[in-house]
C-alpha cells in the first residue's frame, strides 16, 4: 500500500491547488482557498487596500501551490472537532449564527483596547486560516509607528461556543507571556471591537520554511539542517519549560524574518495550543495529518507530540520525503500507527550515523523513550553546533519526584545506572539541574544521587546501546547493591497490593540459585512498576 515510507519529493509540471476537502493553512504567508472550511467575507473591506473584498471578486482566489506533494492537512474528525469546537454545523461552512440561533449568554468582551483603527492602517491580506486571517499593515502612531506588522483577525462571528471565546483570549495570552525568545514571533498587542479580535505581530516576509525548502530542491544538507533544528528546538523547549505545548508543529509554521540565506526563523500561530503540566495528558485532536503523533490519535499525549513533529520536519529537511504518507487520510493515520519510516533509501545510507539517530530517537512511537527538546539539543549530532543553548528540561523535575518516592531497592539500581554513566554526564549541565530541584524542599542529594535521579529508563532504551548499558550497569549492581530478597519483601518494596498473585509474576525476578534479583528483574525495576502495571498485564 505504500505505507512504510514516504513518496520522495518532485517537482510538478502541474501546481497543486487546494480543493474543497483540503483545510486551509495558520500562516503569516497564507496557503488559503476560497473554499475554506470556515470561510467568512472580510468585513473590512474599505480597509485593505488590495484585498480582494475590495472587488468584483466575490470570494478569495484559489492561491496556487507549486508544491510536489499535497499539503498537510487535518483528518476529517479533525475537522469535524474543530467544527464543533467553533460552532459550525459543517465544516465547510462558516459559523454565523442569525436569528434564533444565536447562542445567548456569551461575553465575547475581551477586555483589549478598542483603538485599533486609530493606532493601524490595514493594507492587504497575506494568510488565511481555521480561524481567522492575516493582514499586514502600518502603524500610525505610539512607539511602533511608521513600522510594518501583521495583524490577524479573528471575526467574533466565528465564536458560538464558550471553548472558541477561550481559545482566543488562551492565544493572546500565550503569546504576552512567551515573546521575546528569538525564534518566536514578536507579540506587539491585541485589540478589539464589535467586530472582531485584532493580534498585532511581527511581520515575517522571508516566507515559509517549507517554500525555502522546495527553492533548495527539497531538501537541505546536513549542516543546513541542524541550522533549522537548532532554532526550532530551541523554541519548543523554551515553550515547554514554561508548560505550553504547541500541537501544530510544521514547516508552514515556522517562517522567517526577511529573504535573507541566514535569516531567523520564527515559530508562529499558537492558535492550537494548550497549556499542560508536567504530569497531565490532553485528549483533544488537534494537529496535522502528517505530523500528528501516534498518541495524539489515541487522545492521551503531551509536549511528547510536539517532538514527534520536529522529527518528521527533520526527516522531510533531511531526505525530501515524508516519513508517513498513504493516498488518504485515514492511510496516513495508519501509517502513523503502524508502519515505520524508511532509513534504507537514498539518501538516508549517504548521511551521519549520528543524523539517522537523531531522526530515529524523535519518531519513537513509544512517547516515553522519544528524546525531549533539551535532550535533542544535547544530542551529538548537534553537540558541536556553534549556537546550541542548552535550557533546562521539565523531565528533570518529575524524574527526580519520582526517584525520591522510590523504593530503597529501585533507587540502588539506578545508583548502577548512574555510576555506568557518570562519565557521560560530566560535560551535562546536572549541577544546574540539582539547584533547580532544591525548590523541591525534600533533602539535599548529592552529585551521584543526583544522577540516579535523573536518568530516564524509557530514554536509555531507546538507544541502541541499552542492553550494553544495561547488563554493565548490573555487573555494578551486583557487587554494591544485590541481595537475596523473599518474594513478599519484593512485593512490598514494589507497593503491590494483595490481588497480585506475586509470586506468579515475580518467579522471574529472582534467581533460583541464591535468591537475588535477576537481571530481568533488574531492568523491570528500574521501570519502577507498580500494581497498576501488573494488572494491565
Amino acid at each position: 500500500m505504500g505505507l512504510c515510507h514516504g513518496r520522495p519529493i518532485e517537482k510538478s509540471e502541474n501546481p497543486i491547488v487546494l480543493s474543497e476537502n483540503e483545510p486551509a493553512f495558520n500562516s503569516q504567508t497564507g496557503k488559503s482557498s476560497s473554499k475554506f472550511p470556515f470561510y467568512s467575507p472580510s468585513p473590512l473591506p474599505s480597509l485593505f487596500k488590495n484585498s480582494p473584498a475590495n472587488s468584483s471578486v466575490s470570494s478569495t482566489p484559489l492561491r496556487i501551490f507549486k508544491r510536489p506533494f499535497p499539503p498537510p492537512s487535518p483528518a476529517k474528525h479533525i475537522r469535524a472537532l474543530l467544527a464543533r469546537r467553533h460552532g459550525s454545523v459543517k465544516p465547510n461552512e462558516a459559523s454565523i449564527p442569525e436569528g434564533s440561533e444565536i447562542e445567548l449568554g456569551l461575553d465575547k468582551n475581551f477586555g483589549f483596547s478598542k483603538q485599533f483603527l486609530t493606532h493601524y492602517e490595514m493594507e492587504e491580506e497575506v494568510g488565511r486560516g481555521h480561524f481567522g486571517y492575516t493582514c499586514s499593515a502600518k502603524a500610525k502612531k505610539g512607539s511602533l509607528k511608521g513600522q510594518d506588522v501583521a495583524v490577524k483577525v479573528i471575526p467574533k462571528s466565528k465564536m458560538t461556543t464558550a471553548i472558541a471565546i477561550e481559545d482566543a483570549r488562551r492565544e493572546v495570552k500565550m503569546l504576552r507571556a512567551l515573546t521575546g525568545h528569538r525564534n518566536l514571533v514578536q507579540f506587539y498587542d491585541a485589540y478589539e471591537d464589535d467586530s472582531n479580535v485584532y493580534i498585532v505581530m511581527e511581520l515575517c516576509t522571508g516566507g515559509e520554511l517549507l517554500d525555502r525548502i522546495l527553492s533548495r530542491g527539497g531538501k537541505y544538507s546536513e549542516d543546513d539542517a541542524k541550522e533549522v533544528m537548532v532554532q526550532i528546538l530551541s523554541v519548543v523547549s523554551y515553550c515547554h519549560l514554561q508548560g505550553v505545548v504547541h500541537r501544530d508543529l510544521k514547516p508552514e509554521n515556522f517562517l522567517f524574518t526577511s529573504k535573507d540565506e541566514h535569516s531567523p526563523l520564527k515559530a508562529i500561530d499558537f492558535g492550537l495550543s494548550d497549556y499542560v503540566k508536567p504530569d497531565e495528558r490532553l485528549n483533544d485532536i488537534v494537529g496535522s495529518a502528517y505530523y500528528v503523533a501516534p498518541e495524539v490519535l489515541h487522545r492521551s499525549y503531551g509536549p511528547e507530540a510536539d517532538m514527534w513533529s520536529i522529527g518528521v520536519i527533520a526527516y522531510i529537511l533531511l531526505c525530501g520525503s515524508r516519513p508517513f504518507w498513504a493516498r488518504s487520510e485515514s492511510g496516513i493515520f495508519r501509517a502513523v500507527l503502524k508502519a515505520e519510516p524508511s532509513f534504507d533509501e537514498a539518501p538516508w545510507p549517504s548521511l551521519s550515523s549520528e543524523a539517522v539517530d537523531f531522526v530515529k530517537r524523535l519518531l519513537n512511537k513509544d512517547y516515553r523513550k522519544r528524546l525531549t527538546a533539551s535532550q535533542a539539543l544535547s544530542h551529538p549530532w548537534l553537540a558541536n553546533y556553534h549556537d546550541v543553548k542548552i535550557p533546562l528540561d521539565m523531565i528533570i523535575y518529575k524524574l527526580v519526584k519520582a526517584y525520591i518516592c522510590s523504593s530503597s531497592l529501585r533507587k540502588a539500581a539506578l545508583g548502577a545506572v548512574a555510576k555506568n554513566a557518570t562519565e557521560a554526564m560530566k560535560d551535562s549541565r546536572v549541577l544546574d539541574y540539582a539547584h533547580m530541584m532544591s525548590t523541591l524542599q525534600y533533602r539535599k542529594l548529592d552529585f551521584e544521587e543526583f544522577c540516579a535521579a535523573a536518568i530516564s529508563v524509557h530514554h536509555l532504551e531507546g538507544m541502541e546501546s541499552w542492553e550494553q548499558h544495561a547488563r554493565s550497569a548490573y555487573e555494578l549492581f551486583e557487587k554494591d547493591g544485590n541481595r537475596p530478597i523473599m518474594i513478599e519483601e519484593l512485593a512490598s518494596e514494589l507497593g503491590l497490593s494483595p490481588s497480585v498473585p506475586v509470586h506468579v509474576v515475580l518467579q522471574d525476578w529472582i534467581r533460583q540459585a541464591d535468591g537475588k534479583l535477576s537481571f530481568l528483574g533488574f531492568v523491570r525495576l528500574l521501570h519502577g512498576v507498580s500494581s497498576r502495571s501488573f494488572q494491565k498485564a
